[in-house]
């Protein structure tokens, strides 16, 4: 561990268990400075002011990891084009973080961590600008709505057309927002197909609680109605040039990324095995096993594997995701897909990493919607 990341966590361990007074005196600064820039954001704070907070809180304290983080944050950078930052807005928020961190830090905050503070978002900034300032399409594009389906009480299965142009790698995401039902309220989802000649786009949405945006995706949204895309984002695609067998860790709605980078594989893969293993919590939750199941048939170098969680007696097998890939493998030669809630997320990387699977072989994008 560096010397700055030594400063963060421990700086951000004083903090930790105020976060949400912390988030609530961040944002007042930051509109207090930029009073413009409350109307980026929904009537409603509860959801997003811990969301951002905690993007940013994550981001400062991997600024270490140049590799892994490099090209996300230029990808956010893209992203955020959806809300026409410009510059000194990233000057407003870094002093809104650094003046609300000094105040919840109190007596212990040191001229050290404010220093650490300061250079870890000051790195993210420059990022996140570089990557807005070298993208040149739309900053979002609208889709219409072609068809919805429910898969289960809360499952649904969209199909949107863009009504302009979305370059994505199979495996990544976008950020959405329903501005009939939820207006400025984005939240993050895969896509959960390859690239299309008709440009459509499908999403697994499931309703999580009383989630703003997955609650309309689930139960309102309708044919006929615009949503907005913004710019794509992740690295959960496939390395064409590796000769690896590939193992899919897909939990849940976690599925759509997987499905995505199944179809890249069937335009040009002929002699790497593919093993998929699909998990729910029970057997009404595979919702898209019937599919998977065609894909299987049709594919000789695809296997499928699902499980249940909690459903005693399914037919299948059965536990955590996690520890039915244990029983399988061995999986120290295979390129890994995983894809799920950040929970299963981080159970199947610590079972990897049991297994001797090097982690420069294993992508995931861990993020909340809701």
């Amino acid at each position: 561990m560096s010397d700055l990341q030594r400063l963060l966590k421990e700086s951000w361990a004083l903090v930790e268990e105020e976060q949400d007074k912390l988030a609530g005196y961040f944002y007042a600064r930051v509109f207090l400075g930029r009073p413009e820039v409350r109307d980026l954001f929904p009537v409603t704070m509860d959801v997003q002011r811990a969301r951002l907070l905690g993007a940013i809180v994550n981001a400062v304290q991997a600024v270490d990891d140049p590799e892994r983080f490099d090209e996300y944050l230029k990808s956010l950078g893209r992203d955020h084009r959806k809300f026409q930052v410009v510059p000194e807005q990233y000057e407003v928020v870094g002093a809104a973080l650094l003046e609300a961190l000094r105040i919840f830090g109190r007596d212990q905050w040191t001229p050290e961590y404010d220093q650490a503070w300061r250079d870890a978002y000051d790195i993210i900034a420059r990022k996140m600008l570089s990557g807005a300032e070298a993208d040149t399409g739309p900053a979002f594009v609208y889709a219409e709505v072609v068809a919805h389906e429910r898969r289960s009480k809360d499952i649904a299965m969209l199909r949107v057309r863009p009504l302009g142009p979305l370059d994505f790698r199979p495996g990544q995401y976008v950020s959405l927002e329903c501005p009939k039902y939820q207006p400025r309220v984005w939240r993050t989802y895969s896509i959960a197909n390859a690239p299309r000649p008709d440009g459509t786009l499908d999403f697994h949405v499931r309703q999580l609680g009383a989630g703003w945006v997955s609650g309309a995706l689930v139960r309102r949204t309708q044919p006929g109605d615009l949503i907005r895309l913004a710019a794509p984002m992740g690295g959960m695609y496939v390395d064409r040039r590796s000769t690896r067998d590939v193992v899919c860790v897909a939990g849940g709605t976690g599925l759509a990324p997987i499905k995505a980078v199944i179809e890249d594989l069937a335009t040009f893969n002929r002699n790497r095995w593919v093993h998929v293993f699909f998990g729910a919590r029970d057997r009404d939750d595979l919702y898209d096993l019937p599919d998977l199941q065609r894909l299987a048939q049709a594919y000789p170098w695809l296997s499928l594997m699902p499980a249940c969680s909690h459903d005693s007696g399914w037919g299948g097998e059965e536990g955590l995701l996690s520890d039915v890939v244990r029983r399988y493998g061995p999986w120290q030669d295979h390129d890994f897909f995983v894809s799920g809630s950040p929970a299963m997320i981080r159970a199947t990387l610590r079972a990897l990493a049991e297994l001797q699977v090097p982690s420069t072989r294993v992508k995931y994008d861990a993020f909340n919607d809701y």
